[in-house]
């Protein structure tokens, strides 16, 4: 069996580099579109979750949507005869599968049981903010003084709309939704990592089909205990976490990346949690609260200035 070499050349690039000069090449165009859908089919991800919650049990959710995406990742392995990893990089493919396959989808699928959809995005909008505190601490990087103001403002706004939300105390899903965002950061961090010696696509295409001798029997066993309900929207939410949050999203984020760069597109991905909110009006009849929209604005507003205080 072949194993892949670090010299492969990348797709994505390292964060930290400038995009590229010809902003409107059509490549770059390409780029920025291809950026966009990612995005967007990232901020479907809570409304399909909510759906497939309708006939599927959380557990055997999380390990439905797993073994589903592996097989759609493998396939396209195989199909293009992608080398294994080399044995250096399975650790840190470990870390991308433990937080971005398993980790992150349980914990927030166990979080939307109880929490809306509005609510989990304003909190989750926090990730880049938590990726960016977790590669600082990895990476052993010093962000300057304006960055670390700006990301415990937007720490701060949110605990505040969880409190005031949650009428004065932090609730179960709440905590799930926290412990959501440090193990996707350690994942987005692992995977930013290995995204330089491999093509970023490969890296989440490889974390899903090493979780599949785990997903499956997972999977039965989550079945056995909670029989699903085929509906509509069940059946639809799940196809959409496997094929559009779990790969395919993310292999168009990636690829957008490779051709405009990490920080404009960066800048697309402020949109994520209002647009997530928009998804639970328009898919789920969910009603806002005032201090949703809001606190996802000022989230927002913080992430802006901590990119431009590391760019």
């Amino acid at each position: 069996m072949r194993t892949q070499s670090s010299a492969t050349t990348p797709t994505t690039i390292a964060v930290g580099t400038a995009a590229p000069a010809a902003a409107t090449t059509p490549r770059a165009s390409a780029g920025l579109v291809q950026a966009a859908l990612g995005v967007t089919a990232f901020s479907l991800t809570f409304p399909g979750t909510a759906w497939a919650l309708e006939g599927f049990g959380p557990w055997a959710l999380v390990a439905l949507r797993s073994v589903l995406a592996a097989v759609i990742a493998g396939v396209c392995l195989l199909a293009l005869r992608i080398p294994v990893p080399a044995r250096a990089h399975w650790a840190g493919l470990a870390v991308v599968a433990a937080g971005v396959v398993v980790g992150f989808p349980l914990l927030t699928t166990l979080a939307l049981q109880t929490s809306t959809t509005a609510h989990a995005a304003v909190v989750v909008g926090l990730l880049p903010l938590t990726t960016a505190l977790w590669s600082a601490l990895r990476v052993g990087s010093r962000p300057s003084r304006t960055f670390w103001l700006a990301a415990f403002a937007g720490a701060a706004a949110v605990v505040a709309f969880t409190v005031q939300q949650s009428g004065g105390a932090l609730t179960t899903a709440d905590a799930y939704l926290f412990a959501a965002l440090l193990v996707c950061a350690a994942g987005y961090t692992e995977g930013g990592r290995l995204a330089k010696v491999m093509p970023g696509w490969q890296v989440i295409g490889w974390a899903l089909v090493f979780c599949l001798p785990l997903a499956v029997p997972a999977a039965a066993v989550a079945l056995a205990y909670q029989p699903a309900e085929l509906t509509a929207h069940s059946v639809a939410g799940l196809l959409w976490l496997a094929a559009g949050s779990q790969f395919l999203g993310l292999v168009v984020w990636y690829r957008g990346m490779a051709a405009i760069g990490i920080p404009k597109a960066s800048q697309l991905q402020l949109a994520q949690p209002l647009l997530t909110l928009v998804w639970s009006v328009l898919l789920l009849g969910e009603h806002l609260t005032v201090a949703a929209p809001l606190t996802a604005a000022a989230v927002l507003v913080c992430i802006a200035v901590t990119q431009r205080a590391r760019g």
